[in-house]
């Protein structure tokens, strides 16, 4: 009986995930292409238009701004680009013209109780470097175009004109590439906003960090310097960066974020996926496909593989550490196998969702933000957390997803 009345509960737990999910999964919000963008030369890697989805605020919420970054790595030569130039991630032509908003973009108080009501936008990403290219020569034979920093200003300018010059609060956030973004544009989105505005900045597993392969090649940094290089980023990194380190450095957050002044919160994995399938062991450092199973499900990883992955954690962490202190600046640094945790509601705000401090991300998030409670909170090494969605790719879609 009592085994019954336990698979009742989970069924009926089952159910309430999936009606969960379908309805958050239930709003889809129009896309705007940025037409005005062309003539100011902001504009994808094949010269389409920028674009972005915005969902009006409403009640309280009205004045209250968050701009989410679309995430999806970088290029850093011309075939790369090419590769990209006629998908989503390098052309607006190629966009769905309906996108699906939830976790820390729904609408609803139940799944996202701090910001479901404020202006809430995704800004798509189509340029390939972190929105900080800039190079006004476009080559007649690949016709591509490195423009990624016009086309974030030319963006937060539409958005400006259209209520956001009133705003009370504002969030620049993202994930992935967008996470860095939200970094490395930090103080220049606080600069445009009204002055008496409460402004944040939040990086989801945008924090990556400057380490050797397991090859022991500076594989991230000679490949970051590659995207800087490309897209003629260097005049639009912090200069408090590049006026002491070279340019290519200052595309690691490790560089910045110490002289970033507007108030940061972090969320990361300390095993982020994307960084140990790219960065720590690169198909490149791993030509015999000995971490191949292991980058699948960390539950596939071999002993000697998960002692490699715990440096990992802690380069992770030296590299958070000496940042040094800060009262204004926010972290969730889980030991999850995992990468981009706040734009799906499992794992931003929902019953079993990860947690620290018994806290979830949405919950430690909002209260940094309104100033009810400071959070810096660094989970115990892996695998201590039982909260944990930890990634499981699919083999035949693998070679794929970890595209630089």
């Amino acid at each position: 009986m009592v085994n019954g009345s336990v698979k009742v509960q989970q069924w009926i737990y089952s159910l309430l995930t999936m009606s969960m999910i379908f309805r958050t999964e239930g709003l889809f919000v129009n896309i705007t292409y940025l037409l005005s963008g062309v003539a100011k030369g902001a504009v994808c890697l094949d010269g389409s238009p920028p674009a972005y989805h915005h969902d009006k605020g409403f009640g309280t919420g009205v004045n209250s701004w968050l701009i989410q970054m679309e995430g999806g790595g970088w290029c850093n030569n011309v075939t790369t680009c090419l590769s990209r130039k006629n998908t989503r991630l390098g052309s607006s032509k190629q966009m769905v013209k309906q996108l699906a908003f939830s976790g820390i973009l729904s609408n609803k108080p139940q799944f996202n109780p701090d910001f479901y009501n404020w202006n809430r936008v995704k800004v798509r990403y189509c340029d390939g470097s972190s929105f900080t290219g800039d190079v006004q020569a476009v080559n007649p034979i690949n016709k591509l175009h490195f423009r990624g920093a016009r086309v974030f200003l030319a963006v937060m300018e539409d958005l400006l004109a259209k209520g956001m010059k009133n705003a009370e609060n504002a969030i620049l956030s993202g994930c992935s590439a967008g996470g860095l973004t939200s970094i490395l544009h930090c103080d220049s989105f606080k600069a445009l906003l009204p002055m008496g505005a409460k402004v944040k900045c939040f990086s989801d597993a945008g924090y990556f960090i400057n380490v050797k392969d397991i090859s022991g090649a500076p594989h991230i940094e000679e490949f970051f310097g590659d995207v800087v290089r490309l897209h003629g980023s260097a005049k639009n990194l912090p200069p408090s960066c590049t006026s002491r380190l070279k340019p290519n450095l200052c595309f690691f957050p490790q560089n910045v974020v110490q002289h970033v002044r507007t108030p940061l919160f972090l969320v990361n994995a300390a095993y982020d996926s994307w960084q140990i399938k790219n960065i720590l062991a690169p198909g490149i450092a791993d030509p015999h496909g000995v971490w191949r199973n292991c980058k699948l499900d960390i539950l596939r990883c071999s002993s000697k593989q998960l002692q490699t992955m715990q440096g990992f954690r802690l380069r992770f962490l030296r590299a958070l550490y000496a940042l040094g202190p800060s009262s204004s600046r926010g972290y969730f640094i889980n030991s999850c196998y995992a990468h981009c945790q706040t734009e799906v509601q499992e794992t931003w705000f929902r019953p079993d969702s990860p947690k620290l401090a018994n806290k979830t991300i949405a919950k430690a998030l909002g209260d940094w933000f309104f100033d009810k409670n400071p959070f810096q909170k660094i989970d115990c090494p892996y695998p201590c957390d039982k909260t944990c969605h930890n990634r499981v790719f699919d083999p035949n879609v693998y070679p794929f997803d970890i595209d630089m």
